[in-house]
């Protein structure tokens, strides 16, 4: 286990990417999305609305914590999973079209967008690619070590198509299931192109996160190879 870490822990610097987390931050992390869970499970706007919102998100969230020990996430790319299962979770109990969320912004800031739209749903697509990309490039570091290009093209492809998955999920419920359901559990508002929308920023947030990543490996690389400093000098024939 020693040098698989090691392994996994040179791997994450050359890819850009921190060291694997310890071991009691994704039970932290599962315990108090269990309380967040449970707070925003009772009395939701629409419980139908609700129970197809986490027909998805709750068993991914146990199905992280009971193979946290297999997944090589470091603490950074815990927090973003928590924060966007949070984030989705608030959508799920308010219903995404009608989260409350520019009166908090009034509230605490005094000031909040003018929109005639609520965009909580846009602000989680575009959440989706930022928050999730990092995960999905850690977990697949090691199968794509070789390749640069890979580890950079693969995570966001993958983004795009579990968004897109997503988006026929929610077109499959609307049809099947009763009709004002369906339309809360869309939450177009109206807008004929949502769901394509929402993919263009799950896909502009990933890329985005992969441009990141990547110029932070080169930057890194940089600093290690100036001369004077000790992989400098290492490197010298």
């Amino acid at each position: 286990m020693r040098v698989e870490a090691l392994i996994l822990a040179r791997e994450g610097r050359t890819a850009g990417l921190a060291p694997r987390s310890a071991p009691s931050l994704p039970l932290a992390l599962g315990a108090a999305f269990a309380v967040l869970f449970a707070f925003l499970a009772w009395d939701p706007h629409d419980r139908g609305d609700w129970l197809l919102e986490n027909l998805i998100s709750f068993p991914l969230a146990v199905a992280l914590v009971l193979y946290r020990r297999r997944l090589p996430l470091s603490a950074t790319s815990w927090w973003l999973v928590f924060g966007f299962l949070a984030l989705h979770e608030i959508g799920s109990h308010y219903t995404y079209s009608l989260v409350p969320w520019m009166e908090w912004s009034q509230t605490l800031f005094g000031w909040a967008p003018d929109w005639d739209r609520n965009h909580y749903d846009r602000i989680v697509h575009l959440a989706f690619g930022l928050m999730l990309t990092r995960p999905v490039a850690e977990v697949l570091r090691r199968p794509l070590y070789e390749s640069a290009l890979l580890r950079s093209v693969v995570p966001v492809a993958m983004i795009a198509m579990s968004s897109m998955i997503y988006e026929l999920l929610e077109w499959a419920a609307a049809a099947v299931v009763d009709p004002a359901l369906g339309i809360a559990f869309v939450g177009a508002q109206g807008d004929i192109w949502d769901a394509q929308k929402d993919m263009a920023l799950a896909l502009g947030g990933s890329v985005l996160v992969v441009v990141w990543i990547r110029g932070s490996a080169a930057v890194r690389s940089q600093r290690r190879c100036r001369p004077g400093t000790r992989n400098a000098e290492q490197m010298r024939p």
